[in-house]
């Protein structure tokens, strides 16, 4: 039986997965730690968990989040990023620039990765840089 929640995919499988196969995955690894977070950081009331939620994930959210964390990615980690920015998505929803959800796709695309290879301790270290400035809000 698979551990869907305690992966670790061989090279080849993650490496034969699209960018934007990548950053569907990922999309949900980040919404499920945003949701964790909030909810442990009593951020919001059950009335107020999705909204709050969304504030987070939305695209412009991520894309400022991504830019927090650039500068400490290892060099696979920085090719995985750019690989999912320069991704084609289908469409760009209307609350977000085009850059800013190439960012976010990038950003989906690395936790993807991450999640995929059993890197758990790297997704906590990154995802704990891009919360730092909501820690005191």
């Amino acid at each position: 039986m698979v551990d869907y929640f305690h992966l670790h995919a061989e090279r080849e499988t993650i490496n034969g997965i699209s960018s934007l196969g990548l950053a569907h995955l990922g999309d949900a690894v980040y919404e499920l730690m945003v949701r964790s977070w909030l909810c442990l950081h009593g951020k919001a009331t059950n009335r107020g968990l999705h909204k709050a939620t969304v504030r987070y994930v939305a695209a412009p959210a991520q894309a400022r989040a991504a830019e927090r964390i650039r500068d400490i990615l290892t060099q696979e980690e920085a090719d995985v990023f750019r690989r999912g920015r320069n991704a084609s998505p289908h469409s760009i929803p209307p609350n977000a620039s085009r850059e800013e959800y190439q960012t976010a796709t990038a950003l989906e695309a690395l936790f993807g990765w991450l999640y995929l290879q059993g890197e758990n301790d790297r997704l906590n270290e990154l995802f704990d840089r891009m919360m730092e400035e909501h820690d005191g809000t």
